[in-house]
């Protein structure tokens, strides 16, 4: 059973925009773990507009500025209405700025040499901003994110903030909100601000519930959208195997076991676990669309490929029956829509 057309345009909580449930996350194009041709970048965009993905999430981080600059390249010529583009704020781009750890581990490839400095100040962000217009060729964008302001939450609070809803009331930003991978502080968010939409990575995936406990509900009480990304915890479920890389670091003997019981169950049931992955999550009534990553034309095509995917609704019995997901998660064969 799937989780209505994945393909379908949805309203994206309270907002305006008109989203795909699946959306295209440009980190792996920028050149995580493995280099990508400007000429690969633009195929994958033009795939997944073929397939009919209208969803685009970008970030002055994912590539050092590559990736946000190709995406609208990718997009130019194209109707301006008819795609929703998300990028992030908190982080300039400077030539001068010592290496951060992502540099250091050398987790960007072919990246300028340029180096993000964490700046969450009402100024910062709004320079942030011109800079993303600039490197995009736009001079609007639909959804911009505080990126994690994780161990930055009162200057994100008193200056990242205010800034994106001034740019929201004036007009160049339809959205607003914060993208992080810890749901504890997208809760400080939607208790503190008036936000509208969260991407939420790898904190509520068939791996990691974390963000059911108490994020999601507020979210569906304040009328929050969630858009959920890192569905395969940056590997794991996608591949469970010894090395795979769950939060972008080798993934403990346990989360390995951990998924492969998962892939274990989706086996008995003739289905694969990336069908499984990326369906789960749109089950929850607080999630309009989950954000996935591909490398190649291929990645994105398997991707839609599995967001398609009928899967019994048996499937949805035997992984809380076997202790693998929580008994109160939302599953497709439970939700309204199922």
């Amino acid at each position: 059973m799937v989780v209505g057309d994945p393909l379908a345009p949805v309203r994206l909580g309270r907002t305006a925009l008109e989203v795909t449930r699946v959306g295209l996350g440009t980190a792996a194009l920028g050149g995580l773990f493995a280099p990508v041709t400007a000429e690969l970048f633009a195929a994958t965009v033009d795939t997944a507009w073929e397939l009919g993905l209208r969803l685009f999430d970008t970030a002055p981080l994912y590539g050092k500025g590559v990736a946000e600059a190709r995406l609208g390249v990718a997009l130019a010529g194209r109707p301006r209405d008819a795609f929703v583009l998300s990028t992030k704020v908190g982080r300039l781009l400077r030539p001068d700025a010592p290496p951060d750890a992502e540099t250091l581990r050398g987790l960007w490839h072919d990246a300028p040499a340029l180096n993000p400095v964490f700046d969450f100040s009402e100024e910062g962000v709004s320079r942030s901003f011109d800079e993303s217009l600039e490197r995009l060729g736009l001079d609007r964008v639909d959804i911009a994110l505080i990126h994690d302001p994780d161990d930055h939450h009162e200057q994100a609070l008193a200056g990242a903030y205010p800034a994106l809803d001034r740019l929201r009331s004036e007009g160049v930003v339809g959205a607003v909100g914060v993208g992080s991978n810890r749901a504890d502080v997208l809760y400080r968010f939607a208790r503190d601000t008036d936000v509208d939409c969260f991407l939420l990575a790898g904190r509520y995936t068939l791996l990691d519930q974390v963000g059911l406990r108490e994020l999601l509900p507020l979210c569906v009480e304040r009328g929050i959208a969630v858009m959920v990304g890192g569905v395969y915890n940056s590997g794991i479920l996608a591949s469970p195997r010894p090395g795979a890389t769950f939060n972008y670091e080798p993934a403990s003997q346990e989360l390995v076991d951990r998924a492969l019981r998962l892939q274990g169950v989706c086996e008995r049931h003739d289905v694969s676990l990336p069908a499984a992955a990326i369906q789960f999550p749109l089950a929850h009534p607080a999630v309009d669309a989950v954000v996935t990553g591909a490398a190649s034309e291929t990645e994105l095509r398997e991707n839609v490929e599995h967001a398609r995917s009928p899967l019994p609704a048996a499937l949805w019995d035997d992984l809380p029956a076997e202790g693998l997901i929580p008994p109160e998660a939302p599953v497709p064969a439970r939700s309204p829509a199922g």
